[in-house]
């Protein structure tokens, strides 16, 4: 009887055992498959397209089309052939002007600046390539950023702007540097921008729409800096939302009239990994309102 009881002991210990295998087993299982997933999710980039009314648009610049990358964090887990896939995307969609949001590297401008800047020449657009800062780029040599840029064909738009004309009309786009940096001045970008036409804000981070709305003197607003959180969750949203980007972390908003748009960016940071978030290639395509019946 004794040896009886104790084989049945056993028999449960190594049950209960079993059980016990087998939970660690399958959390291990579904760590490894989320891992992998958001391996693969940090990877696979997509096109969003949207159509956007601009109501002070130029019938000049009806089907107008631009597309936005931005937080490429080139000096991470970004690489050359990865950038370079989500240039290809962009070259596909034919824009006819390419906007990059900032955050062009995470820590130091050094270890890829020639990868950086061969991506940005491969750019290509008949109005070119407009670009403002992120605060990423001021954590190292925010004058070799801006270097790395010149030498990949791109014009910074720091606290400035520029007009582009089709016929007798004209859109205008504005640049400020970084807000989150204290370098974004925008009653100086406000000064010297024309009062008349649409006019379409670069601001690395999205929050800033509301400084930007209340002035009423832009269309849209193009930003990026979330990562749109980098994970969305059920119920959650965004996980992640780094200062001045909890407002408006992904996608487009409505602000009294102003557009924005948080574009959730083609890299990440500190660890490379994407639930439910692709990283994108945005391309907007630019409409006149409607004219009335």
């Amino acid at each position: 009887m004794k040896r009886s009881n104790v084989k049945r002991s056993n028999i449960e210990a190594l049950s209960g055992g079993g059980r016990l295998g087998r939970t660690a087993l399958a959390g291990a299982v579904l760590a490894g498959g989320l891992f992998y997933a958001g391996r693969a999710g940090a990877r696979r980039v997509v096109v969003e397209r949207l159509p956007l009314v601009l109501p002070r648009l130029a019938p000049e610049f009806d089907g107008y089309r631009i597309a936005q990358i931005g937080d490429l964090h080139m000096d991470g887990r970004m690489t050359r052939e990865r950038l370079g896939r989500a240039v290809k995307l962009v070259a596909r969609e034919s824009p006819d002007l390419v906007v990059v949001t900032g955050d062009f590297v995470t820590e130091t401008a050094r270890r890829d600046d020639r990868d950086l800047a061969g991506a940005l020449r491969a750019l290509r657009a008949p109005d070119g390539v407009l670009a403002v800062l992120g605060n990423h780029d001021y954590l190292d040599d925010p004058e070799l950023v801006r270097a790395i840029v010149r030498d990949g064909g791109a014009t910074e738009l720091s606290n400035t702007h520029c007009t582009l004309r089709r016929g007798g009309g004209v859109l205008h786009v504005a640049g400020v540097d970084d807000f989150l940096q204290r370098r974004a001045p925008l009653d100086l970008v406000l000064r010297e921008l024309p009062p008349d036409g649409a006019a379409i804000l670069l601001a690395h981070e999205p929050d800033f729409a509301d400084v930007s709305a209340p002035t009423g003197r832009f269309d849209l607003q193009v930003s990026g800096h979330s990562h749109g959180g980098q994970a969305r969750l059920p119920l959650l949203g965004p996980v992640v939302r780094p200062l001045y980007s909890r407002r408006y972390p992904d996608g487009l908003y409505d602000l009294d009239g102003m557009l924005l748009y948080a574009n959730r960016g083609l890299g990440t940071v500190r660890l490379d990994l994407r639930y439910n978030c692709p990283p994108e290639v945005t391309v907007f395509t630019l409409l006149c309102p409607e004219a009335p019946v």
